[in-house]
């Protein structure tokens, strides 16, 4: 869990940093830190499962070592978002550097995937005001989260549905995670084994799953 001060910065910065947190309806499933055989083919079998597309938002780093991964996502008709090129809070790097990794992520995630993302996400939630720019410099809409399964913990399915769907409502979007990379734990079995206890608890609340482009203006 984030330390308290990491999260006043984090709204501080958010506020401070504008970006997509809410869809005008729906339930928007995105998941972080893929492309990774550990998390990525378990969490598109769920989705295929379930019926159900969402958005990835890729590692330039790991897009480079399973970009066949990636690829695949996209047939399966998901939707690739850049988190990064490098996994490191932008909030604490020097203002250029931050911005680099922003273009490195994309020309990265050109050379594998052959399109240009729409969105993207910051290691974190932790823009800084070089990796915002570059958004902007480069067409890319900034996308944050208005709810999370704390699934970079070793927590099992039935808690990070429970955690996702306490404070859902319509417009909300998720944040989980495909990949255990920066995270304490050894693979991402169990938030694919929350895909189809989320789809429940969806469906009985009457609110439809959908990636960030078919749901976002």
């Amino acid at each position: 869990m984030p330390a308290y001060g990491e999260m006043l910065e984090t709204a501080e910065r958010w506020r401070t940093l504008p970006a997509l947190e809410r869809v005008p309806s729906g339930i928007a499933l995105t998941f972080d830190d893929g492309p990774d055989p550990l998390g990525t083919p378990a969490v598109l079998d769920a989705l295929d499962a379930i019926g159900a597309h969402a958005t990835f938002f890729l590692v330039g780093e790991q897009l480079m070592r399973h970009h066949a991964i990636a690829r695949e996502a996209l047939q399966r008709g998901h939707e690739l978002g850049l988190h990064c090129f490098a996994h490191e809070r932008h909030s604490g790097m020097a203002g250029r550097l931050a911005g680099d990794d922003v273009a490195r992520g994309v020309g990265t995630f050109e050379a594998a995937v052959g399109r240009r993302p729409r969105f993207y996400r910051p290691p974190y939630g932790a823009f800084n005001e070089a990796s915002y720019a570059a958004c902007t410099d480069l067409g890319l809409e900034p996308v944050y989260w208005s709810g999370w399964g704390l699934d970079w913990e070793s927590i099992g399915p039935e808690r990070i549905a429970d955690l996702v769907a306490r404070d859902w409502a319509d417009g909300s979007i998720v944040l989980l995670h495909d990949s255990p990379r920066w995270a304490p734990r050894e693979s991402a079995r169990a938030t694919a084994e929350a895909v189809p206890l989320l789809a429940e608890r969806s469906a009985a609340a009457g609110l439809s799953l959908g990636p960030l482009g078919e749901l976002a203006p």
